[in-house]
């Protein structure tokens, strides 16, 4: 069964093994460290910067402008995405020019945005706000539209207004859909949070990866990519526990862990 203890452990073990594989190719094939370090100088690497505090602030910055950046990306696709759901003359009009908008490549946009907000946080946040807007408002449109027509009349027909219908039927309805697109507008708005620093910052763990990359440490640029997707990771984990104690009524969500329950036993 999958999420077991037992299944667990083989995780671990694989995971060792392709650590071990890698170690071993490295030492076996003469690889040059600046080309592909062995896992066991990307750990020297990564205690070594947490060591020396290298690190901490550069973690600081980097998940305070990804956090800021969701906030406000997913706090403006909400409100657009309810507006253009619930008012088609408005998906008529505006919805093409923010599907033209999320076509631009955000790292073509990146320079642009430096230039505007300067090299500190709010460009990197406004770019993070960019990545993450999208996901969620697509999301959120399909959310409240997918209310059955038959529950949205039957309100109707009990003189329920618009904002009841909206608070009481096609919020509710949409929920897993947000928390959907929450999920991926977390992990969206660490990326535009690294490509804003990788154009220009002044701290960050992009702008560190930069900076090792001019000095050819690479066991250092693996470590911060280590580091990196143990902080999505973090950060998944914590919607996914928020989804979690609000979605306890979801069915899907009461089959999932209906389903970790039984596997544990």
């Amino acid at each position: 069964m999958i999420g077991g203890p037992k299944n667990f452990a083989l995780r671990l073990l694989l995971i060792a093994a392709v650590l071990v594989v890698w170690e071993a190719g490295v030492v076996f094939f003469a690889i040059p460290q600046f080309i592909l370090p062995a896992p066991s100088n990307v750990f020297v690497a990564f205690y070594r910067g947490f060591a020396s505090a290298l690190y901490i602030d550069h973690i600081w910055i980097t998940v305070t402008e990804t956090l800021m950046g969701f906030v406000l990306g997913t706090a403006l696709a909400f409100l657009l995405g309810t507006v253009i759901a619930l008012s088609r003359p408005v998906e008529y009009f505006l919805y093409p020019f923010v599907v033209m908008f999320q076509a631009m490549p955000k790292v073509a946009l990146a320079p642009l945005i430096i230039v505007w907000f300067g090299l500190g946080l709010t460009s990197k946040v406004v770019n993070a706000a960019l990545v993450a807007f999208f996901p969620l408002m697509v999301n959120t449109i399909v959310g409240l539209r997918s209310a059955e027509e038959d529950k949205v009349n039957l309100m109707r027909s009990l003189a329920a207004s618009k904002t009841q219908i909206f608070w009481m039927l096609q919020l509710p309805n949409a929920m897993p859909y947000i928390f959907a697109g929450l999920e991926i507008a977390m992990i969206f708005a660490l990326i535009g949070a690294i490509v804003a620093e990788f154009v220009g910052a002044q701290a960050g763990l992009g702008m560190l990866i930069q900076s090792m990359n001019f000095t050819m440490d690479v066991a250092g640029q693996f470590s911060v990519l280590l580091l990196l997707s143990m902080i999505g990771l973090a950060l998944n984990w914590i919607v996914t526990g928020v989804r979690k104690r609000v979605l306890f009524w979801d069915a899907s969500q009461k089959f999932t862990d209906d389903a970790a329950k039984k596997e544990a036993i």
